[in-house]
Order: C-alpha cells, then structure tokens, then sequence
C-alpha cells in the first residue's frame, strides 16, 4: 500500500511541475509497487520535462546530486523526491554512468531505463499508467525482464545484473531468458562495480523476504561465483548425517536463509550471520575415524565473515557484529553446562536476540533438534535483566576508601565480587564486604 502522506506530498511536487507548464509523472519502482498492492517505503520518484535549472527555480529546497544527468533532490514536507528530467544516455564508459545525456521526453526515457516493470510512468490525475515498455505485462507473467537489448542495459551498468536477482527474489519473479542468458555471460565483469554498491544490493536480497530464492539465483547465474566465492564453495562439502539430514553445508545454508525470511528478527547482521555460519566449512572439512568434522570453523568463520563484510562495505558494527554471530553459533549448545554466572554473562551479551534467533534458525535447518536454544530462552526469562547484569555492590572508590593500593588487583577483587553475586552466593553489600575480608586481605 502506498504511503499516503508520501504520496500526496509527491503529487503537490508534480502540480506544481505542472502548474509551471511541465510535463510531470511518477516513474519506477514505485509505480510497479503500487500496480502490485506492494507497501511502499519509499517516496515515489518524479520524470519531468522540466530542466534541472527549471526544478531548482520551483523548489525552495533542492540537492543537485546529478545534475549533469538531469536528476534534482526536491525536498518537500521534509520528504526527498528525486525528480529526474526525461533523458536519453550516451555511452557507457564505466559501467555505471553515461558519458553524457540528451534531453527529451517520456516514451524516449523510458526506452533508458532497466527493466520493464521499472519503465512505466503513471499521471496522478488520471491515474493511467504510460506504459510503452511491456511493464503492465510482465508485471501479470511475474517476469523480470531487461528492456531493449539486455547485454547493452548490463553494459550500461553492470550493478543492473544483481538487481534482476534482487527483484525477481523479492517479487517472486522469474528472470526471463534472455535477460537471465545475458547475465551469465556478462557475470565475470560484475568486478567493475564497487564493492559498496554491490553490499548494498546483496544486503537487500537478504533482507527482502527472498533471501534463498536470491542466493540460489545469484549461483544459477554465475555471479555469486564472482562476489561471494565462498558460499559457492559450499557445494558438495558433505555433512554427518546424524546432525545434517538435509544434505551438504550448500543446501543447509540456503535453508538457514529461508529461516531468515520467515524470522521476525530480520536484520542485517542475522542475515548476513546465517549467510555466513558456516563459511569455514569447506576449508575445515575432515574425516577422522570415518567421520566428517569441522573442527575450529567457527573461529575461521569469524576471521572469513569479517573479511567478507569488510569487501562488502559493510559498517565496522554490522562486521563486528556478524563475526561475533559466526564465532559463537554453537556456544548455546554448551549452556546446560556452564557454571550460573558464565551463563548470566552470556546471555546478557550485547546481541544475545540475534544470537539465539540464528541458533533457531541454524537447528531448524538441520536436525530441528532446538533443545539448547530453548533452554537458553527459559533461563533468558528467568533470570531477567537485573539478576543477570547486578548493580555493583562495591566499587574501586569503596576499595580505596577501605585501604587497598590501587593496581591490577583491583580488577581481580570486583571481578570475584561480581562473581559471587551472579552465582547468588552474596546480595548485600555487607556480604560483599565480608567476602573481601576473607578472601582479599588488604596488604599494608
């Protein structure tokens, strides 16, 4: 559904166009999003007949984030509307921008754009749909397809490849032929694209609710073969059957990846997280005693998924983040075990709800034995905040007011006290107190 407010501040930013004698209509994403009954959540963009100079004339707040190619930023109601003036494109040079542009009007600008049911244009006073492209058609065959030639649309912008995969998995299209033969051919030039454009689209399949559907067109493609190797290399790494009955770390992973499209949890470091969990399995495979094993793939998982979310472009948090999911994915299993106070520190860990959810998700892809997780979710409940992260009961003042030498020591002493309180052995600060008397006497 649109976004109502979004909406009719879009359509005062196109009366106003046309008040001024332009020709003035939405265009794209959001059109198809509206045709399909999508929620939209961003504001719709705008093609006018109308120059860059003519926009920033109308429009008290403007940003010229491309003006040389005919694209203004309106800012209206607080809200950004990219008005783009209607335009062919000479050559591409770098497989992202054209060297030039020439203006002209609606059916030849949509002769330019990516792919059909990106191409139509709608008139928000009449509400017809301009369509010269095939749009309205393809959106009824649920079908991706590239307008024109698709080897000159890939040409033109080599980043339009891993957006055929990210609309066909998150509409739940197919890739028609000929645009799909396109991309396997051309998939080996994907490199001239930035890192940080190609992140960003591969962040958006995993988010769009196709996180497997896009993973496994990426690899029908020849793609994930040149921006994620490593998840390709997961093909045929055999797993015991005992805890993996799905099949090999391949088939596991993309069924972690449709639990991320089911969570409710969908962020990015879970979804990277369940991309990436067992990314060190292909290089720790062993057999021992004619068993397969993995031994130490959760810590090179860690070193691997940095790595990878570093080429990405991802944020220091995002990587940190994920490299703590992949290196500790399997620690739950050993909570029933732990002493009380090791499992109040790991389950009040900064991150514990995406922790646990991939250790859901990771179960539920393999054996669906959840057993561990859901013993770490009832201690989660029981223990509540505030048992689990206690308010000191002594501090380093209160050491130095008793007479302890501030040193290294001190880090030991509050440590224990800590200790004690999260194994419930101490509540009060008198205990507290008398713990130190017995166990750290102070040294004159």
């Amino acid at each position: 559904m649109a976004n109502p407010e979004a909406e009719r501040l879009g359509r005062e930013v196109i009366a106003r166009l046309r008040a001024a004698g332009h020709e003035a209509m939405f265009v794209g994403g959001w059109v198809r999003d509206r045709l399909l009954g999508r929620e939209q959540d961003t504001t719709g963009d705008i093609a006018t007949s109308a120059r860059p100079e003519d926009v920033r004339a109308l429009f008290p707040r403007t940003v010229a984030v491309g003006e040389q190619f005919g694209v203004v930023i309106v800012i209206e109601g607080g809200l950004p509307f990219e008005v783009a003036t209607f335009r062919a494109d000479d050559a591409y040079v770098d497989g992202r921008r054209p060297t030039s542009v020439r203006f002209t009007g609606a059916r030849e600008d949509a002769q330019r754009r990516d792919f059909t049911i990106n191409g139509m244009f709608l008139d928000p006073e009449s509400g017809e749909v301009l369509d010269w492209v095939g749009g309205r058609e393809d959106l009824e065959r649920r079908v991706v397809r590239a307008i024109g030639d698709p080897r000159t649309r890939f040409t033109e912008d080599k980043l339009r490849m891993i957006r055929a995969v990210r609309f066909a998995a998150t509409l739940g299209f197919t890739i028609e032929p000929e645009t799909a033969a396109a991309m396997g051919a051309m998939a080996s030039e994907i490199g001239v694209v930035s890192r940080e454009r190609i992140g960003d689209e591969i962040v958006r399949i995993l988010l769009g609710g196709g996180a497997r559907r896009g993973i496994e067109l990426l690899s029908a493609t020849g793609l994930l073969l040149e921006v994620l190797p490593e998840i390709e290399a997961m093909k045929g790494v055999e797993q015991g059957r005992e805890h993996h009955p799905e099949g090999d770390v391949w088939m596991h992973t993309r069924l972690a990846l449709a639990g991320v499209d089911r969570s409710p949890l969908r962020t990015e470091p879970l979804a990277l997280g369940a991309l990436l969990h067992d990314v060190a399995k292909p290089v720790c495979a062993e057999r021992r005693e004619g068993k397969i094993t993995f031994y130490g793939h959760c810590e090179r998982g860690a070193e691997i998924a940095a790595e990878i979310c570093r080429r990405l472009r991802r944020s220091n948090a995002v990587a940190d983040r994920v490299a703590w999911l992949v290196e500790n994915h399997l620690r739950h299993v050993n909570a029933p075990n732990m002493r009380v106070a090791t499992l109040k520190r790991f389950l009040r860990q900064e991150g514990i709800e995406e922790l646990l959810e991939l250790c859901r998700i990771d179960a539920e892809a393999a054996n669906g034995d959840l057993t561990w997780f859901e013993f770490c979710r009832a201690k989660l409940g029981e223990f509540g905040r505030e048992e689990m992260k206690p308010a000191r009961l002594v501090s380093g003042g209160d050491l130095i007011a008793l007479g302890y030498r501030p040193g290294p020591r001190f880090k030991q002493i509050l440590g224990a006290v800590e200790e004690a309180q999260l194994e419930g052995t101490i509540a009060s600060r008198d205990e507290a107190l008398a713990l130190l008397r017995d166990r750290f006497p102070r040294v004159d």
